[in-house]
């Protein structure tokens, strides 16, 4: 049987969410427990979040699940996190079937085991024909990784007579990226309470709508998605262009060029819960 066709969504809703999943470790921390009880705990925030794209008719869920910068962490932890991947992927991946997800993963994937590598290409070999929801899970990705595979891969090509350096232009440049062939995000979701990009999605976050929560990440919930998505259908997405007015001697007149940061941070365009007027790390 074919998967059902994905849902229209309304216009105020976002066609591509990203999310860092932030807050594992001091969710287990808090609680006394190890870290990887953290890891297996955020498992179900994925599952909310999926649930959450299927019934709203939301195409497109990238997650960054294990970043470049990741491989750093104890030896100890990186196997754990290695193991729940796996265990994951041989108890998730059926359903998501099922239901009509395609599953996809972006990033270098050299680091991992052969049998993960092989389980992942599994996953998206089995889901390659789903439509209802497009899943992206960054595994050792890193932005700077992205843009710089995609760099030489296009040197190649040039290198090769196979492509004229002149024709690179962006839409080309984007084609050699992790995410090509998919809308760049209009939401971009952290939780956790930090306020930084970590590294993800550098080239595709440059009009992205930007939404950050203290919330954990094991803590998310429907409330949470609701309260990102609120805030995301009041905001005014220009892409540096001018709406409204366009003479600014007169009332009224909206220019990027031109807002302030008092004016952003009374608009909410780059907050979410917390108080974007102290100390960004």
């Amino acid at each position: 049987m074919s998967a059902a066709p994905p849902l229209a969504a309304p216009s105020n809703l976002p066609r591509h969410i990203a999310i860092i999943m932030d807050g594992n470790g001091r969710w287990a921390q808090r609680r006394q427990r190890p870290r990887v009880v953290g890891h297996r705990a955020g498992a179900r925030a994925v599952n909310v979040c999926v649930d959450y794209c299927l019934e709203k008719g939301i195409a497109t869920l990238t997650l960054f699940a294990f970043s470049s910068e990741n491989w750093r962490r104890p030896a100890d932890e990186v196997g754990s996190l290695m193991h729940l991947f796996l265990k994951a992927l041989e108890r998730e991946v059926g359903e998501l079937h099922r239901r009509g997800v395609r599953l996809r993963f972006i990033g270098d994937q050299t680091g991992f085991g052969r049998e993960l590598r092989e389980r992942m290409t599994e996953a998206e070999r089995l889901t390659a024909g789903n439509g209802r929801l497009v899943l992206n899970v960054a595994v050792g990705y890193g932005g700077r990784w992205d843009i710089v595979q995609a760099a030489r891969a296009l040197a190649r090509r040039a290198a090769a007579g196979e492509l004229d350096p002149e024709t690179i232009d962006q839409d080309r440049f984007a084609d050699a990226l992790g995410l090509a062939g998919l809308p760049e995000p209009d939401l971009f979701i952290r939780t956790g309470g930090e306020y930084r990009l970590s590294n993800f999605l550098l080239w595709h976050l440059a009009y992205t709508e930007l939404w950050f929560t203290p919330c954990l990440w094991p803590d998310l919930d429907r409330s949470v998605l609701d309260a990102a998505l609120a805030v995301y259908a009041g905001r005014e997405r220009r892409f540096g262009q001018i709406t409204g007015n366009s003479d600014p001697t007169e009332p009224g007149y909206a220019d990027s060029e031109h807002t302030d940061a008092s004016e952003l941070h009374r608009s909410g365009r780059v907050g979410g819960d917390l108080d974007l007027r102290g100390d960004v790390a």
